[in-house]
């Protein structure tokens, strides 16, 4: 490593006694990436894209995937990072950050070899004003393996998708954009867990992770839970255009899961505003993107982030969907469904991420084996 100073030293924005190459930890897990999700109001199609940076293992890496139909187009790109921190792009996969906090643009080349894959252009505009999400921290036995500062925003798109020899037409009012920006500290693969590993496996794990888009608010809802139903993040939040955020309530989620699976079909998050007035927040689910499968999240057995793949390494895939059980481990990942959602009268669009894996109690799931009757469940309520 070079021990001159690289562009970004010109500017004061340090934040520790160190060039703007380096972290200010020695943890190889060190990251900083984010993830856009495009979807059309009719379920049609869903655009998963992100790229991020892991400075202690030298690894830039970026993927895109757009459900289309049942089918999963795929591309993920890795490469080794450089000095130049402002270069978002690998491969054909690059994000320009056009005016910080309000316009991005996100692309994807065409394959040469195929100009019927997975392609897009597109400008993604906020509608509202990023805001925090919780201060994320994660324990594994005395260990600290997560810890992440996020912010998250709701807007639009518009510009052009194209894959399987379509080509899709992204307007303002058709189509729904949010996303997330995290960095800080995140478990990547090649690490022996040692003994917090073994001697204290992960029982259970519930999440939910609900940005929503309305004509005039953004609805963030976090939930996450471990075994027992002890939450170990949560937040309800209103943010609107010149108005203080506001925290709407501890949540509450009545899940409708397709029978024999955790698949959730839809959903009601149960919200209180500042007056203690009951809010619902429904979901309709209009289509799904299982993040295993193509955006390289655990416990994908392709690729996963930060992962080196030598240098210059594209990939492109599609995934057939039509049968899941083609993709067991999907089932143990977490899964973006983009949702129709109703709150108050006011219809909006956004993602219902979820999952859960091994025991829930307040769902009744007893193990990793355990899955939905034809029924909800709601908190506090047995298996039946």
């Amino acid at each position: 490593m070079s021990d001159r100073p690289i562009a970004l030293d010109e500017y004061p924005i340090h934040q520790a006694p160190l060039s703007m190459r380096q972290v200010a930890t020695s943890d190889r897990n060190a990251y900083d990436r984010c993830i856009f999700h495009v979807l059309d109001h009719t379920g049609r199609a869903l655009l998963i894209a992100g790229l991020g940076i892991y400075p202690n293992t030298g690894v830039i890496d970026a993927y895109a995937t757009l459900r289309l139909g049942d089918r999963l187009h795929a591309v993920r790109a890795s490469d080794a990072l450089t000095d130049d921190r402002l270069a978002l792009t690998v491969g054909p996969l690059t994000i320009t950050v056009e005016e910080p906090l309000r316009r991005l643009r996100l692309t994807c080349d065409p394959d040469p070899s195929d100009p019927d894959g997975l392609s897009y252009d597109l400008t993604w505009t906020a509608s509202f004003p990023a805001t925090w999400e919780p201060h994320h921290t994660q324990h594994r036995g005395g260990r600290l393996i997560l810890e992440g500062r996020r912010f998250v925003q709701a807007g639009t798109c518009t510009g052009t998708l194209r894959a399987a020899g379509e080509r899709l037409t992204v307007t303002a009012g058709e189509w729904t954009g949010t996303r997330d920006r995290s960095w800080g500290v995140r478990p990547i693969p090649g690490e022996d867990g040692g003994r917090a590993a073994a001697e204290a496996p992960t029982e259970g794990f519930h999440w939910i992770w609900c940005p929503v888009r309305f004509d005039d608010r953004f609805v963030m809802v976090i939930v996450q839970e471990d075994a027992d139903g002890h939450r170990t993040l949560n937040e309800a939040r209103l943010v609107r255009d010149g108005a203080p955020d506001r925290q709407l309530g501890w949540p509450y989620a009545d899940i409708g899961y397709r029978p024999g699976t955790r698949h959730p079909e839809r959903a009601v998050l149960h919200l209180t505003d500042p007056a203690r007035k009951p809010l619902e927040l429904t979901a309709e689910i209009l289509t799904s993107s299982p993040l295993a499968l193509g955006a390289g999240y655990p416990p994908a057995d392709d690729w996963q982030h930060g992962t080196w793949q030598g240098r210059g390494w594209t990939d492109r895939r599609v995934y057939d969907l039509s049968d899941p059980a083609a993709h067991p481990l999907a089932a143990y990942g977490v899964t973006d469904h983009a949702a129709r959602f109703t709150l108050d009268g006011r219809t909006g669009y956004g993602i219902f991420e979820h999952g859960s894996f091994g025991r829930h109690d307040p769902s009744g799931f007893t193990g990793y084996d355990s899955v939905a009757p034809g029924r909800t469940h709601r908190p506090g309520e047995a298996a039946r």
